[in-house]
């Protein structure tokens, strides 16, 4: 295991060095941040508690998907690129015959990610918006540690859900609609354009039992404290499931793909 947390360590300090990207990226989630929470502002003046969480809380979900949004790569820019590209080229080959698992050494990569983007990229918008704006912040630190649990399950099943789509590159030789589908699906369901309580009837059913919810609305939910005692632990069993089925499918998909490996251009 110290291998990956190696690779994890590397992947931390490689996103770390893009200083200029992370500055731009701290402002276009700033600013996508105040655009929101006024939009929010103006939805819950006309509905208050809608949805179940009064304005406060409302607005506090918006700088916190935010402060996630790189995180869970819910817009892409983690490994799925990188891997594909590989995949296409034949390059997978080489990865394929080096001493470390390719699911673990990829997931490991991700979660260094992750953490960068939790840290550079989350932390400033979230600090900003609460100058701004009065935020339901709990001051437990408990509530802190059971939040940012969810949120490593969630970028757990992101890494799953976009490992299984980068994988379809060996099939199609170019993963990018799939991968370009998935986040269309992410952004959806995973409560960033809306809190997946305001879905209707079986839309919102449906919503929530699908994997996505488990990367935006179940931690963010964890944080504002919606869910305590034994719907916290449901929540935790919601993503630990979704993630073990989608690591073990992708388990299953990568052993069918690497049968068929084609090394292209020699």
């Amino acid at each position: 295991m110290r291998l990956y947390a190696v690779v994890a360590a590397g992947s931390f300090r490689r996103y770390a060095t893009y200083r200029v990207a992370t500055a731009a990226g701290v402002f276009t989630n700033t600013v996508f941040g105040f655009i929101l929470a006024y939009t929010y502002i103006a939805l819950w003046d006309e509905r208050p508690r809608l949805g179940g969480y009064d304005l406060s809380q409302a607005v506090t979900y918006v700088w916190l998907c935010q402060a996630l949004l790189m995180t869970c790569a819910m817009m892409g820019g983690g490994f799925e690129d990188e891997l594909v590209e590989r995949i296409r080229t034949g390059d997978i080959a080489i990865d394929l015959h080096r001493p470390a698992d390719l699911q673990l050494w990829w997931l490991s990569r991700d979660l260094g990610r992750a953490a960068f983007h939790l840290l550079g990229r989350g932390t400033v918008p979230l600090l900003l918006g609460a100058v701004a704006f009065d935020l339901a912040l709990p001051a437990s630190p408990l509530r802190w540690l059971t939040f940012l649990a969810a949120v490593a399950l969630g970028v757990t099943v992101s890494f799953a859900l976009r490992y299984l789509a980068a994988l379809s590159a060996f099939w199609l030789m170019d993963g990018a609609g799939v991968l370009h589908f998935s986040w269309l699906a992410g952004m959806f369901f995973s409560g960033m354009l809306l809190p997946l309580t305001l879905f209707p009837g079986t839309l919102g059913e449906v919503a929530r039992i699908l994997p996505w919810s488990s990367l935006l609305q179940i931690p963010v939910d964890v944080l504002l404290g919606k869910r305590t005692g034994w719907a916290l632990v449901q929540a935790y069993a919601f993503q630990l499931g979704w993630a073990a089925a989608l690591l073990g499918a992708g388990r299953l998909l990568q052993s069918a793909a690497t049968r068929r490996v084609v090394v292209q251009g020699g």
